[in-house]
């Protein structure tokens, strides 16, 4: 997030897109809704299902799925046409405005309508109330990312949220909403096959120098790795032969599953480190029981940037290690010596090499955590990015145009399928499916079918039905809701017994490599 959790709060317009921010963020959609109900916030949802938040909302724009640049596009259009944007901020922090008025010139109300499904006056409506705002903060989630254009997606956020002046101010920002309690502190520490720590470039020469003065090395390689939507596909045709697994269930997670199942099958060796036998952890050569979140010391880096510390609640039970202790151990009998006492040693090592973390220190978050970054030791931290500058100087808007999502409806599957989360469940289900209560709450999967679509195909209320497309095919149980349009169809795929990613489509963006989970067509039938 380029600005913090409690900021929402002072936003007077938030547009919320691509995020069920009720069921998948419940904390952080109370900020949401205390915004709109306290403090007088203007709340836009865009979104194809009904959900909650658009309770709240003052205008709910429904999409069709996969249209999220021409909307995005239509918004800037009506405010370029009618002067609504922020001159100054244009011309003294942008670049390549010109780029972005000559792109969206064509995405008339009139036309996004026809891509979209948006009546048009509410797109207009929807842009003269965000560029009116004089703060107007973004939120997104996977429902942005998740697409063969999600880095299209996320580029037109930004655009917007710069024509209109609202990056570096209270209230303001593009936040988007991680998915779990570490996942950018995952990305800061290198978990990406591009990066160092603090997204220093392996392809850069003093970063690696920094690096192998830092580990003892030389010569860390300069070569870009892989993404796992690479790896699995070279897992099928027997190009990579082994795979080591921390905390990840692809084996539910992953799209085709059936085509991922054949891949992890084709794998000489597979070493899973997680907290429970998950699905993927059944078909490992080697398990190793590590520890989870309140087994052990660390920290965490949240959604907000914020650098927590994590203290050790209980005992791991059995042999279950710290994470850090197993790669060490690894480490060692691999020929590399990586010996460190405990967790506070491995943070002053990475506060020691990540720029952003360099001024953070466990007894400075001792009670409470700092927003990244955070250069020095006398540097208070940095709440909101972008103040004064962005980090390459001016920020660059980029012309985008609107491209379909890779499967399209036809005869034989005439309708789109979208996934997610409920409230209930986490993910896979690693940990929420254990859980007694919740099971009770959420026990089984089900498909969202509009009473349109029910009514056409001849489905019934709590019936059986089977879910296919041109992947797999699955069972599960009909829902008739009004949560979702005509024509789309929504699945949880927190269940591995009825595993939506059957269905979804592997494609990849091109940039990001994350696979398309929000669209691919379907067919409905009755099971006998």
């Amino acid at each position: 997030m380029t600005n913090t959790i409690g900021d929402v709060e002072e936003a007077d317009v938030i547009l919320v897109t691509g995020s069920n921010t009720t069921e998948n963020h419940p904390v952080l959609s109370s900020y949401v809704k205390r915004a709109v109900k306290y403090k007088n916030a203007k709340l836009i949802v865009v979104d194809p299902r009904r959900i909650k938040l658009t309770k709240f909302a003052d205008q709910w724009l429904r999409p069709n799925l996969g249209t999220d640049v021409a909307w995005i596009n239509g918004l800037m259009h009506v405010i370029i046409s009618e002067n609504l944007h922020d001159k100054a901020f244009i011309e003294n922090r942008t670049t390549d405005f010109e780029k972005l008025k000559s792109m969206v010139e064509k995405f008339t109300p009139d036309y996004v309508e026809q891509i979209t499904g948006i009546p048009a006056q509410e797109i207009i409506d929807a842009a003269r109330l965000y560029a009116n705002a004089k703060a107007c903060a973004i939120l997104y989630c996977m429902g942005i990312t998740q697409h063969t254009t999600g880095t299209d997606n996320v580029k037109s956020l930004a655009n917007l949220s710069m024509l209109c002046g609202n990056l570096g101010i209270a209230g303001g920002g593009v936040n988007p909403l991680r998915g779990q309690n570490n996942v950018q502190g995952a990305c800061d520490m290198g978990g990406l096959p591009n990066v160092f720590t603090a997204y220093q470039p392996v392809t850069d020469e003093g970063a690696r120098k920094k690096m192998e003065e830092a580990w003892g090395v030389t010569d860390l390689p300069d070569k870009v790795g892989l993404t796992v939507t690479k790896m699995v596909p070279m897992a099928h045709d027997g190009d990579m032969k082994a795979m080591y697994i921390i905390g990840e269930n692809p084996l539910v997670s992953d799209p085709d599953l059936n085509h991922a199942e054949k891949s992890f099958g084709n794998l000489d060796f597979l070493v899973v480190q997680d907290i429970f036998m998950t699905e993927t952890a059944r078909i490992a050569d080697v398990i190793l029981p590590s520890a989870c979140f309140a087994e052990k010391e660390g920290t965490f880096s949240n959604t907000e940037r914020r650098v927590q510390r994590v203290r050790k609640a209980v005992d791991a039970p059995g042999i279950a290690w710290d994470d850090w202790k197993i790669t060490s151990e690894i480490a060692k009998r691999m020929g590399y010596p990586m010996a460190y006492k405990n967790a506070r040693e491995i943070f002053e090592e990475i506060a020691n090499v990540s720029p952003s973390y360099g001024g953070i220190t466990y007894d400075r978050i001792d009670r409470e955590g700092l927003h990244w970054p955070c250069p020095a030791a006398d540097h208070p931290g940095t709440p909101i990015l972008h103040t004064a500058q962005f980090t390459k100087g001016k920020g660059t808007f980029h012309a985008i145009d609107y491209i379909p999502p890779a499967e399209q409806v036809d005869e034989e599957y005439p309708l789109y399928l979208t996934t997610g989360r409920v409230l209930y469940h986490y993910h896979t289900g690693t940990m929420t499916r254990r859980t007694e209560g919740l099971n009770e709450r959420a026990p089984e999967s089900f498909a969202e079918i509009s009473a349109q679509d029910a009514k056409k195909f001849g489905i019934e209320d709590e019936s059986m039905i089977n879910v296919a497309s041109r992947r797999g095919e699955i069972k599960v149980r009909a829902k008739i809701s009004d949560m979702v349009d005509s024509g789309t169809v929504f699945i949880p795929f927190h269940y591995s017994e009825a595993a939506a990613n059957r269905l979804t489509n592997a494609e990849l963006d091109p940039i990001s490599n994350i696979p398309e989970y929000k669209v691919c067509a379907v067919k409905l039938s009755g099971v006998a």
